[in-house]
């Protein structure tokens, strides 16, 4: 009574049959029957005051919006035309039960049992599953929002659920199979379900403190618990949370628990009393706790930021992060949390990598690091070969050096270099325990470089620094050969004046190395005043003799003594060499020297 409608007006033509779901400001529109094989892949979504039409489909999400100006653009064929290509990939719509949340948006229950929310923007969010598996064609679902609460009531049994977060809050087994919801209007503190036998009312409002259920950090910190010793344990039996608390055996998450409830609460009301032997425990880790609650507080903000402000917020959140991680047990559910880190966020994990190893350039220009024992044991571990490459994933060495090579190229040699320093005073060489036991590092950040290569020109000065960066003698050798393979020259001589200091067995085949490229090519003769003193004192006459006959190149013409070509082997390049060599005092000569200069000797 009272109500005037105005003319009917026709929204849509030529629509297949639609179930129409409407709330205050928006009517969903649910395929009614399976029976098109594209129509019953996706809902659409009326906007009335805009005059706009969304498609969307659960699997896939927003699809599509129109405003609808026109009585010649509110077809449905013409609504679709954009995206029928997209739509005709998606799996067809699986809906047992569907209703609208007094919020808005449109709840849907799969045949799996699932229970899911479109919002009038086309974004769908799960919110539970309900136990049981799959449910029958005749079984009903019936759903009911109060607030925050989503009340579900499947076979006799009503499921009180947080719609935010997806917790299950209350489980209830009713006396009656078939009840129905009723509207309470500004009564969102209890549910009042209509039954053939009567009208029940089930309140939910907040208990008293004495029986505040426990949060969900503490419900976190049993189930974590429950993790660990199942995997300490020796025993096959399942252990659960109610053997936890009920045991008595283990303390430690019992000692937490109450340690959680008493700090966390403590703004809302008065703390409760602690027992003298929690209170010396809340002392020492009072200090985690106030840093767990800013990481919590600010990952609030991330959520709630404005757009411009989200950056900022995620470069702090990120830091946090990957510092509280480096603290804690590098075990597989971190390193893919870390994976996904440095994927999602580069940027931001490469400042936080800076700051947690505290690296800078010192004075001198030379790269420092003062991370602590612990945070480099966690950076230089290498996971068992059965975790790595799952799902893309990689041990943090390799991906700090994939930050390096983003953001600072320069840096990773001596980056390398500082991490071998830490591995030879930490562990004995070649130690199965140490991070080298199985590949050593500079081949770990080839490995690194070599992917990157994948995708881009080979940078081959970065591998030659990441070669001579390691000092060992096989790497320094293969730096060596692709130095002369890329026919720089004065970096060879340069190379093999640094490193034949290094070990005399490195000096005789860096030596015997250069000495059969000088044998084959004139290239080498500018620098000879240089390669001479580098020969090894055990090396003889007839040694190097040897190597020069092995390397000559082979000539195809005979030889004739005066040759034009200019390039070959002169016995006059090689006197220095020789005179050198053969002038050098003899190792029997050197064992006897004091004994001849002594003023005794008769």
């Amino acid at each position: 009574q009272g109500v005037r409608l105005g003319t009917a007006r026709i929204v849509l033509h030529n629509s297949p049959e639609y179930q129409v779901l409407a709330s205050p400001q928006h009517v969903f529109l649910v395929p009614a029957a399976a029976g098109c094989a594209t129509t019953s892949k996706f809902l659409l979504i009326w906007h009335p005051e805009k005059a706009e039409f969304t498609i969307t489909a659960p699997s896939a999400g927003f699809i599509h919006s129109k405003v609808l100006r026109s009585s010649s653009e509110s077809d449905f064929k013409k609504l679709l035309l954009g995206s029928v290509g997209l739509l005709s990939g998606f799996a067809p719509l699986d809906i047992h039960t569907s209703t609208v949340s007094n919020s808005g948006g449109l709840l849907l229950v799969s045949t799996k049992g699932s229970v899911s929310v479109v919002e009038p923007d086309g974004t769908q969010r799960h919110i539970f599953d309900l136990e049981g598996g799959p449910l029958a064609h005749g079984s009903p679902v019936q759903l009911k929002t109060f607030g925050s609460i989503l009340a579900c009531v499947l076979a006799g049994v009503l499921y009180l659920v947080d719609q935010n977060s997806g917790r299950l809050v209350e489980k209830e087994v009713l006396s009656m199979k078939e009840v129905h919801f009723l509207e309470c209007q500004g009564e969102e503190d209890s549910i009042q379900l209509l039954s053939q036998s009567g009208i029940y009312s089930l309140s939910f409002s907040k208990p008293e403190d004495n029986s505040r259920p426990e949060p969900c950090l503490v419900e976190m910190v049993f189930e974590e618990a429950c993790r660990y010793y199942q995997r300490r344990s020796l025993s096959s039996s399942k252990l659960t949370v109610e053997k936890l608390k009920k045991g008595g055996t283990f303390q430690a998450p019992v000692v937490l628990a109450a340690i959680l409830q008493h700090s966390l609460h403590q703004k809302q009301k008065p703390a409760r009393s602690l027992q003298d032997s929690y209170t010396k425990l809340l002392s020492t880790v009072s200090l985690e706790l106030q840093s767990y609650m800013s990481l919590e507080l600010l990952k609030t903000c991330v959520v709630c930021a404005p757009e411009s402000e989200v950056e900022s917020y995620c470069k702090e959140l990120v830091e946090q992060e990957v510092s509280r991680i480096l603290q804690s047990d590098m075990d597989k559910d971190n390193l893919a949390y870390l994976n996904s880190v440095f994927a999602s966020f580069p940027k931001a994990a490469w400042r936080a990598t800076r700051s947690c190893l505290q690296l800078q350039q010192n004075g001198d220009g030379l790269l420092v690091a003062r991370a602590t024992p612990e945070v480099w044991k966690k950076v230089l571990c290498q996971p068992q070969l059965e975790e790595v490459g799952q799902n893309g994933m990689v041990p943090l060495f390799e991906l700090i050096c994939a930050s390096f090579l983003r953001f600072k190229p320069k840096w990773l040699p001596s980056f390398v270099e500082l991490t071998q320093q830490y591995v030879s005073s930490s562990w004995s060489y070649g130690s199965k325990e140490g991070p080298e036991g199985r590949v050593p590092l500079y081949k770990r950040a080839l490995g690194v470089l070599a992917q990157k290569n994948k995708h881009g020109e080979a940078d081959e000065e970065m591998e030659l620094e990441l070669l001579l960066c390691s000092k060992r003698p096989k790497a320094v050798l293969q730096a060596l050969h692709l130095l002369i393979h890329l026919k720089r020259w004065q970096r060879v001589v340069e190379v093999a004046e640094k490193f034949s200091k290094l070990s005399p067995l490195l000096n005789k085949e860096i030596f015997i190395t250069l000495l059969a490229e000088f044998a084959q090519h004139r290239e080498l003769d500018p620098y000879l005043d240089r390669l001479w003193p580098l020969c090894p004192a055990e090396l003889t006459a007839s040694d190097i003799l040897t190597t020069v006959l092995q390397h000559l190149p082979h000539s195809q013409e005979e030889p004739v003594p005066f040759s034009s070509e200019g390039n070959q082997l002169t016995v006059g390049l090689l006197k220095p060499l020789l005179q050198r060599v053969v002038q050098r005092p003899s190792v029997q000569d050197e064992m006897y020297s004091d004994a001849l200069q002594s003023s005794t000797f008769p």
